[in-house]
């Protein structure tokens, strides 16, 4: 093969019997992605994972019609072509990465992909002159076009306003649990932890670029440590608080940010300008955690003021006075 030419084929160049080996192939890959689906929904969301198994039957129904119709045009042997051989093809996300989407990104994708599946027997349908294949196709272009209705037919039917108050109830725990349960916990000990080095140094030294690069050291440290502490500590399995990597991510990330916050002001050469600005950063990192607490975590607004700035404050004060002193 030539370096840099790619050895997928053209959708232009595809014969009538390509495109219905193309449909069959992604039919049942689409059948089993809403499979997939339905059994990572299957334990919270058993009302969801009906609606995808039912689709999955669709998707069934519908490579059995292409099927019946390949071989009454062109006898038994399907050959094997999928989209991954067809150049410009749309193309669906590996497994690795669909496994953990919230309910929410899975219904978004669902009807992401019935909408590439219509646009593809549109086409098909322009391509072939057999007057039945045609029809087939066009039908089947209606009907993943309709499967959106359907879809929310199903909802309507499997899902009554308790059910989807409890799916909903369940999908915010989780995203609580992932995400902003340890993104809090990094960014209150970036924010808080950091605190007392960086202004030690500012003081003690009065230089902006010693004190950036100290509380660059120890934002990207604490955000290292942390983040590998959180991934560590729970796999998720038996906590049901997901990926232990989203949840390093989350941790590690927000605590980089919530030392970086404060450090970058001292960028500036001008020592009081720097410090009066990271004062000021450091003001609004503490109320953006005690807000947080009380949007997600349901503190008490007074409660997680009191605790977030008044912790905040002494661990700044520490850091003056070790640096002043």
């Amino acid at each position: 093969m030539i370096p840099g030419v790619t050895s997928r084929k053209r959708f232009s160049d595809l014969s009538e019997k390509e495109i219905l080996a193309l449909a069959i192939s992604a039919e049942e890959d689409d059948a089993a992605i809403y499979r997939m689906y339905a059994e990572r929904l299957r334990q919270d969301y058993p009302a969801s994972a009906k609606i995808f198994e039912e689709m999955a039957k669709e998707e069934d129904a519908h490579r059995q019609r292409l099927i019946e119709m390949f071989k009454r045009r062109f006898g038994e042997v399907i050959p094997l072509i999928r989209r991954e051989h067809v150049s410009g093809f749309y193309a669906r996300r590996p497994v690795w990465l669909m496994e953990n989407l919230p309910l929410e990104r899975i219904r978004e994708e669902a009807a992401l992909m019935e909408r590439e599946a219509e646009e593809f027997y549109r086409k098909a349908a322009q391509r072939t002159q057999d007057a039945d294949t045609r029809k087939l196709l066009g039908d089947l272009a209606a009907a993943e076009a309709g499967h959106e209705r359907r879809a929310e037919q199903l909802e309507s039917e499997l899902l009554d306003a308790d059910t989807r108050k409890k799916e909903e109830m369940i999908a915010r725990r989780q995203f609580v649990l992932t995400w902003v349960q340890p993104g809090l916990a990094g960014l209150m000990d970036g924010s808080v932890s950091t605190l007392a080095p960086i202004f030690a140094t500012a003081f003690a030294t009065g230089d902006t670029w010693t004190t950036f690069q100290v509380g660059l050291a120890a934002s990207v440290g604490a955000g290292i440590s942390m983040g590998f502490t959180e991934a560590a500590s729970d796999d998720g399995e038996l906590s049901g608080r997901g990926s232990p990597v989203k949840r390093g991510i989350a941790s590690g990330v927000m605590t980089a940010v919530g030392g970086l916050g404060h450090a970058l002001p001292y960028l500036i050469p001008h020592f009081w300008t720097a410090t009066i600005i990271a004062m000021i950063v450091v003001f609004v990192e503490l109320w953006a955690i005690a807000w947080i607490q009380n949007r997600y975590m349901e503190t008490p607004f007074r409660r997680a003021v009191f605790q977030v700035v008044l912790g905040g404050a002494l661990v700044f004060a520490a850091g003056a006075l070790i640096g002043g002193g």
